[in-house]
């Protein structure tokens, strides 16, 4: 990976230093998301909700996010990542103090108020803090977006380790969501505080000309967008459907249906973790066609191994399956964060452009998974992953490294 950004002048135990704030705000942004997550049946109860009902009240954090995150680089060039995490950070505590009190007293109203503004808050800090990954790799030398990102799933993985225990407790739904989103924001205030400026060079006649350019009117973002979109339709398959899909299609109970799900986050995890390194040696485009390749070949493996095995050995063969297509799915998203900052100048509004691309797919996805399940089966739902890996290996061309010549 060659770096594009000019010459820094902290030293390497600084760099770290900014290496594990950025590290911080992942992991604790995956915790916020998991601890929401695990009270969900709480939030449907209390508010005396179905399911289609509960899914229509979630997209109002969907569309809080979608709201903030075109505006996102604009706020990130005035004030720097660091501040826009910490007003995220804030933003979420505000929201889900409000939405845990109002779900708790059954206004739905004022739940839906408190998750849009909890949205606008994940929103701005999501593509912040993958700014800031973006020029820490610059300033290391190398790949480290994924092992980001594998923060982001460990954090989610913890978030729900707390989370379950709470929920078959009855520890009430505000004291721990609320307790939550206290440490989260903290930890985010102080991790933001602690993220180096990104610095930008300065641009000749020409290049001022291109800044003053929409980053939506630029095809090579808007290329990166669709293969982030693609990538994260697949892993928004997997949150959604795979527990219901194994359920459905293969008649196992709930904890066999979870335990599929779990196996698919540590695939996905585990990806995202030994990545880097051949993200260096082989480059980006032939590392993502593999994962595009992996991906639908997983999801053609869950849905079908397991009838074509006989029934005694059917559920390896799943679990192979669901392995490949969380490794598949796993470097997808990062790398298109980083490839949308490769140009420090514009890396704000690119990584925003991209972003809300990307967070389409976690607006428009379950209705429209749902409603392809209803036609053909919750299972035979997710063989979409594998119509979907076309578009991402077509775009993939568009996240190559961009040539440039080190500076001597």
């Amino acid at each position: 990976m060659v770096s594009t950004a000019p010459e820094h002048s902290e030293t390497p135990s600084e760099v770290r230093a900014i290496r594990d704030a950025v590290g911080t705000a992942f992991i604790v942004a995956g915790v916020l998301f998991a601890s929401l997550a695990s009270r969900l049946p709480d939030i449907r109860s209390s508010l005396d909700l179905d399911n289609a009902d509960l899914g229509l009240l979630l997209l109002a954090i969907a569309v809080g996010s979608l709201v903030a995150l075109p505006s996102a680089g604009r706020l990130i060039d005035r004030w720097g990542a660091g501040a826009v995490v910490r007003l995220g950070a804030g933003l979420d505590l505000v929201g889900l103090v409000i939405a845990s009190i109002a779900a708790t007293s059954g206004s739905v109203a004022a739940t839906a108020a408190g998750w849009v503004l909890y949205g606008v808050g994940i929103g701005v800090w999501d593509v912040a803090m993958n700014v800031e990954a973006a020029e820490v790799e610059r300033r290391l030398g190398r790949t480290v977006m994924p092992r980001f990102h594998a923060g982001w799933s460990m954090g989610s993985i913890a978030g729900a380790a707390i989370g379950i225990p709470m929920a078959a407790l009855h520890v009430p739904m505000p004291v721990h969501l609320i307790g939550a989103v206290v440490l989260v924001a903290a930890a985010g205030w102080w991790a933001g505080g602690r993220f180096a400026p990104v610095e930008q060079s300065t641009p000749d006649d020409a290049a001022s000309a291109v800044r003053g350019r929409s980053a939506w009117l630029e095809p090579r973002t808007l290329a990166i967008g669709v293969m982030v979109l693609a990538f994260a339709m697949v892993e928004g398959t997997a949150n959604d459907w795979l527990s219901l899909g194994l359920i459905d299609g293969y008649d196992v109970p709930h904890w066999a249906g979870v335990s599929g799900f779990a196996l698919y986050v540590t695939a996905m995890t585990t990806g995202r973790l030994l990545g880097p390194p051949l993200l260096d040696r082989f480059g980006r485009a032939p590392v993502l066609w593999a994962c595009a390749a992996a991906a639908a070949v997983g999801s053609l493996v869950t849905v079908y191994g397991g009838r074509v095995a006989q029934i005694e050995t059917s559920w390896p063969v799943v679990a192979v399956g669901i392995a490949i297509w969380g490794l598949g799915a796993s470097l997808g998203f990062p790398v298109g964060m980083s490839a949308a900052a490769d140009d420090p100048t514009r890396a704000a509004a690119r990584v925003s452009v991209v972003s809300t691309i990307g967070y389409g797919a976690f607006l428009a996805g379950p209705p429209l998974l749902g409603r392809l399940g209803d036609a053909i089966g919750t299972l035979e739902s997710v063989l979409a992953v594998t119509v979907l890996m076309l578009p991402a290996a077509i775009s993939v061309l568009a996240a190559r490294e961009p040539r440039t010549t080190p500076v001597p």
